[in-house]
């Protein structure tokens, strides 16, 4: 079996969850001894990743020539709401491109039965198989020496309590909120890893980021290693995230074994639980009991739960369950 990777404009999103992704797939496939072929016209089976343009000419080219098309659906309408100027405006019209575009594939690939009930809500009927991301557990664990280097690097002493999150720039990602908190915690630090051009994003969010409290950095896009190093280096990962199709830096923090804050949203009502293998809030105050009690210790460790959350999803595992969607296509 020879399969085609596809990510228009990949240089563009690479710092992005899906542009991140078809990294897992790669991976992935070649743990199963799948080759990856760089020529459309050599594979049999093309799965892309995104909806530009360029996926649908594809889709069309890969159905003429026969082969198998798979599309993966990162994307909702949901979660492209509140993140750039103008998405709410668009998101209807972005919906009815997607419904457009995944339909094209002979079958649909998604990272959670709640992204796959999105889909069926469009009205979607192709075959639609919920399946992670995944995660290099090989990879994503600490090192000796990763939790001195990252606080050297930022400047944080030992005792600090570093509190630290990942994600673009947008409402969407819970920003916001983050920054509020810090400012409410001036006891603990925070730090946030990935940005986006400020002139994409709405004026509170400006206004937000540039009067920043002296507690948060903003440490911007970074390499991949420098942020597993972070994950090792601080003492929450807090996601305050509004809406996912499943949150990639999710699994990085389990499989690392911090302790992981999320927002109590639906797509994590089946495999993250409250209390077990992380902790959940709905607002800014049910944020802030849990982070110095988490930090205080007073609630009990979830990491031993979570990093085997994270193994169930390894990337191992995933590519099994790629290799059979490929194979029942």
């Amino acid at each position: 079996m020879k399969v085609y990777l596809y990510s228009q404009l990949q240089k563009m999103i690479e710092k992005s969850g899906v542009g991140r992704a078809i990294y897992h797939q790669k991976k992935a496939l070649s743990l199963q001894n799948v080759h990856c072929v760089t020529k459309k016209n050599q594979a049999d089976v093309i799965h892309i990743n995104t909806v530009f343009p360029g996926s649908v000419i594809l889709a069309f080219w890969g159905r003429r020539h026969g082969k198998k098309i798979i599309f993966h659906a990162h994307s909702t309408k949901e979660d492209f709401r509140n993140s750039y100027i103008g998405s709410n405006l668009f998101s209807g019209l972005f919906g009815r491109w997607i419904t457009f575009c995944y339909p094209l594939g002979d079958a649909i690939i998604t990272p959670t039965p709640y992204a796959k009930k999105l889909l069926q809500s469009y009205g979607i009927k192709k075959p639609i198989y919920p399946l992670s991301n995944g995660i290099d557990l090989n990879y994503y664990k600490s090192a000796e020496g990763d939790r001195a280097s990252f606080r050297k690097k930022y400047g944080y002493q030992p005792q600090d309590k570093v509190i630290m999150s990942a994600g673009l720039w947008i409402q969407r990602k819970g920003i916001l909120d983050f920054i509020k908190l810090a400012e409410e915690l001036p006891q603990y630090r925070f730090i946030w890893f990935g940005e986006s051009d400020l002139r994409t994003v709405p004026p509170d969010i400006r206004k937000g980021i540039q009067q920043k409290p002296s507690n948060l950095i903003f440490a911007g896009y970074v390499d991949r290693e420098s942020l597993r190093q972070a994950y090792a280096g601080s003492d929450l990962f807090f996601f305050p995230s509004y809406e996912e199709t499943e949150g990639i830096v999710v699994l990085e923090a389990l499989a690392m074994k911090i302790p992981v804050l999320v927002r109590d949203i639906p797509v994590y009502e089946d495999w993250l639980f409250d209390g077990v293998n992380v902790y959940k809030g709905n607002h800014n105050e049910d944020f802030k009991k849990k982070i110095i009690k988490i930090l205080d210790g007073t609630l009990s460790d979830t990491t031993k739960a979570g990093y085997q959350t994270a193994s169930e999803r390894s990337i191992e595992q995933i590519g099994k369950k790629l290799v059979e969607i490929y194979r029942n296509t």
